[in-house]
């Protein structure tokens, strides 16, 4: 009996093959996800109506603040110190880690859907609540509650949190594109007009533009004259320009452009231009830069996202799941959260691997693969939320987001001490 408790000793308290214990390994793991916990919980205490210090307004406002200033201040600072031309190309399978794992989420969310066959109209649903995860906000607040520790071994936590942020703000303008086109196209409303099973009777509105126009003197429009007799020749070049401008707002409205430009696109686009420019970079982020205030003073907003936006998460957590449960079905809820959490991580664990055996990343860069596996692991996005509720389906996206982050804090735990065994 002393033999088996001296070897489990062993197993658990010294280094494995990478130099990390078994014991060390939960330690870093799950320190982060207690902190996040932690913050979740404040934000939960202060919207409760025993405190009631962040109404839905307030985490409104809260959430508004962060996506439009915190965050993009985030992104410029930590992406443009990191980035530089030769790392940009380097940098490659962070976009096309996304698509993979967009694509290979889909075929999971697929499959579940095909086996579970959720209440119609919500199996598209279920597979882009399976297969989009958040790429952006989880993962920079998991980077920054594991940076903070000393004993984290990704080395120095100033250079472990700017390179970690980097990584993950250098994707985030891909993963607006796929929001704003593949999601929104996947949860566009039924043939019906509308997600509420009480509505898939009424008949479909016609838009005001499409109704004809009325008539003096009672005419109807099978009394007006084809042609008309008095029609100024038309201009050719004015004509052109109409057709142009229409090509134009055409295409403005199919990209859904309006919804791609946003600040933290924005600030992406001009951290990777300005921070891949060695004349520009010298301007603005090095430390002796004449333009470094602007730099400092991002950062300093920047370290305000995370207890913001986990303020805020918790606080959106304190109205429970909401009707739309009940709409989804108890079965269709366990199956998204399961298949999200436990499904589509050992697929990415195993393009990611694949990916290092191939030579496709960069050579004994940790921090960059664990950012990878992050990608495949994170709960479901929460920006596709506010899509569906740009869909009329806010609600049950809403309850599925309740119920993904709260399994996700025992679910990333393990994954988490998983990679960095696997790492190191």
């Amino acid at each position: 009996m002393d033999r088996v408790r001296r070897i489990l000793f062993n197993v658990l308290t010294e280094p494995q093959q990478g130099g990390q214990s078994f014991i060390t390994s939960i330690k870093i793991a799950v320190l982060p996800i207690a902190k996040v916990f932690t913050l979740c919980f404040l934000g939960f205490l202060m919207a409760s109506k025993y405190v009631n210090i962040l109404p839905a307004n307030g985490r409104k406002l809260l959430n508004g603040l962060v996506f439009s200033l915190l965050l993009p201040c985030l992104i410029f600072s930590q992406l443009g110190q990191a980035i530089t031309y030769e790392k940009l190309l380097e940098w490659w399978f962070i976009p096309v880690n996304i698509v993979l794992a967009t694509i290979f989420g889909s075929i999971i969310g697929l499959i579940v859907a095909t086996i579970v066959r959720p209440p119609y109209p919500y199996f598209k649903f279920t597979i882009i609540q399976i297969g989009i995860g958040n790429i952006g906000n989880v993962p920079l607040v998991l980077i920054a509650a594991l940076c903070r520790d000393t004993s984290n071994p990704f080395g120095e936590s100033e250079i472990c949190a700017r390179d970690g942020n980097a990584y993950i703000s250098f994707g985030q303008w891909v993963g607006a594109i796929i929001l704003y086109t593949y999601v929104f196209q996947m949860l566009s409303p039924p043939p019906e007009g509308s997600f509420d099973v009480e509505d898939a009777n009424l008949p479909i509105k016609v838009p005001n533009k499409e109704k004809l126009p009325s008539h003096p003197s009672g005419s109807s429009a099978e009394q007006v004259p084809l042609l008309a007799t008095n029609v100024a020749p038309a201009d050719s070049s004015s004509s052109n320009k109409e057709k142009v401008k229409e090509f134009f707002k055409f295409l403005y409205e199919t990209l859904k452009l309006k919804q791609l430009i946003q600040p933290p696109i924005i600030a992406s686009i001009l951290a990777i231009i300005i921070g891949c420019v060695p004349v520009l970079k010298r301007l603005v982020f090095t430390s002796d830069a004449p333009l470094y205030f602007f730099t400092d003073s991002c950062l300093i907003l920047g370290d305000a996202m995370i207890p913001c936006i986990l303020l805020a998460l918790g606080g959106n957590l304190v109205d429970g799941p909401g009707p739309g449960s009940s709409k989804i079905g108890f079965k269709t809820t366990v199956a998204i959260v399961f298949a999200r959490l436990c499904l589509v991580p050992p697929t990415g664990l195993g393009i990611v691997m694949l990916a290092d055996k191939l030579g496709f990343l960069p050579a004994d860069d940790k921090m960059f693969r664990f950012v990878l596996l992050l990608q495949y692991t994170m709960p479901t996005s929460i920006l596709a939320g506010a899509v569906a509720n740009l869909r009329g389906c806010g609600k049950e996206a809403a309850s599925v987001l309740f119920w993904v982050h709260i399994f996700a804090v025992i679910s990333m735990a393990g994954w988490i001490i998983l990679y960095l065994n696997i790492l190191f």
